[in-house]
């Protein structure tokens, strides 16, 4: 059984090494969630729908993250579960690659073959991702955990920018086989760094293993981790917020198309200052807890609450915008949106490490399984319930204004929702237990 308490704690060079980790995993995932379904869309001329239904699949099958979790508990070490998700999702990806190219002369068949990549691709994100942040949590110093998140994700943004140019630059002159070809190697090249990342990575233990119930199955563990009150609240919240969170995923662009004229380019572009405001979200909250150093849980709390709250005032601003047309700032609006969800986001992952050991030893796992399936289940419901309501509020409206307030609108309620929930978490059990500060100095040191 995995124990936070039976090895010594990571340096900052081994928090970089698991954040090489997370920004593999995230390589693959874009190329498939993002290029290949610009591809089916665009050079395959098919509905939109398709990739839709594809990539809401691929979170569907996240629902097996709790499992993965469990299975590194009761074990040994979580990196051979790692390493193992990371192949297995290399595969998938390789696999839906070959499902496009197939789908250019034998649709059908194409498509049967994509939806068994993407549940591949489910269970290598679940397996590999799951046990990564446990791995995180588990073996990261508390006073560390929250710049350790922070870190691990902003690591992973520069992933995805690094995947999208390099893999970008690869892709011309454009073909279906270049496509196989180019995510086979970014596969190939994101399992190489992932083993070689963990390798060593996983600490010995210094002290025998405390007796725990690791031995019951896991039904009867998932059970044990539900029953905890701090779990069930902090399960809610992570599912109200990344709802909010992916609401807009599929209504920016098209609204800044639409509404500001924005061309592909432009509205791309529009995005990348999202992400940016997101990144700097991220780092201004790590610094924050630096300056201010250890925290507790009540003051991690109030960032989380208090990100979701700007978020919901910049979503306001959007809402101006879809009323007042191009008159209004469109891109600080959108940038502010991004600092606000940067700062909740990278609070609340804190929040997730700390909570991660709360309750029954032994249970890591099986915890950061069930909050990273309750994201999975947002993320695909996100954006599928926003371009859906779009639609609705379109036919409902009959113009193209009132129907964006309304999303707009909908959105900023849902996280004034999460920063409500966010508030509960961690009553039950005090406030006093302190969580991850961010010291600055040592950031950069090695081990």
């Amino acid at each position: 059984m995995v124990d936070q308490q039976s090895f010594r704690p990571l340096g900052w060079f081994g928090i970089i090494r698991l954040g090489l980790v997370q920004a593999a995993l995230g390589a693959i995932v874009i190329l498939t969630t993002s290029t290949l379904n610009r591809v089916m869309v665009v050079e395959l001329a098919l509905a939109a729908s398709l990739p839709g239904a594809l990539v809401g699949w691929h979170y569907a099958v996240q629902l097996s993250r709790p499992r993965w979790g469990y299975g590194s508990d009761v074990g040994d070490a979580r990196t051979p579960w790692i390493i193992g998700g990371m192949i297995v999702l290399a595969l998938g990806g390789v696999l839906a690659a070959v499902a496009t190219l197939v789908m250019a002369s034998l649709l059908w068949t194409g498509v049967a073959l994509a939806v068994l990549a993407f549940f591949i691709i489910g269970l290598g994100v679940g397996a590999a991702g799951t046990n990564q942040l446990a791995l995180l949590a588990t073996q990261t110093d508390p006073s560390r955990k929250a710049a350790a998140a922070a870190l691990v994700w902003i690591m992973m943004i520069f992933g995805f920018v690094l995947t999208a140019g390099i893999a970008g630059a690869m892709l011309d002159p454009f073909s279906l086989e270049r496509l196989v070809w180019v995510v086979a190697s970014v596969s190939g090249v994101a399992v190489i760094v992932t083993v070689a990342a963990l390798f060593g990575l996983e600490r010995r233990r210094t002290k025998p293993l405390p007796q725990a119930p690791s031995a019951m199955d896991f039904k009867a563990a998932f059970a044990e981790v539900c029953a905890e009150r701090q779990a069930r609240d902090f399960t809610i919240f992570v599912f109200v917020s990344m709802l909010a969170y992916s609401f807009q995923d599929l209504v920016l662009e098209p609204f800044a198309g639409l509404v500001y004229g924005y061309t592909p380019g432009e509205s791309t572009a529009l995005a990348g200052t999202q992400n940016g405001g997101v990144l700097i979200g991220m780092i201004v909250t790590a610094i924050a807890g630096t300056v201010i150093g250890k925290s507790r849980a009540s003051f991690m709390r109030m960032w989380t609450v208090g990100g979701c709250f700007a978020s919901a005032i910049a979503l306001l601003g959007l809402c101006a915008a879809a009323a007042v047309g191009p008159a209004w700032p469109l891109q600080p609006t959108v940038f502010a949106l991004g600092l606000a969800n940067g700062a909740f986001a990278v609070a609340a992952i804190g929040s997730m490490m700390a909570l991660a050991s709360a309750g029954a030893q032994g249970r890591e796992g099986t915890r950061m399984g069930l909050w990273g399936a309750a994201q999975a289940i947002a993320f695909g419901l996100g954006g599928l319930l926003g371009a859906g309501a779009l639609d609705v509020m379109r036919l409902v409206f009959g113009e193209l204004s009132p129907a964006f307030v309304s999303i707009f609108a909908i959105e900023a309620v849902v996280f004034l929702a999460a920063a409500a929930l966010a508030l509960k978490v961690g009553r039950s059990a005090g406030d006093d237990r302190m969580i991850p500060a961010m010291p600055s100095t040592e950031l950069l040191a090695a081990e």
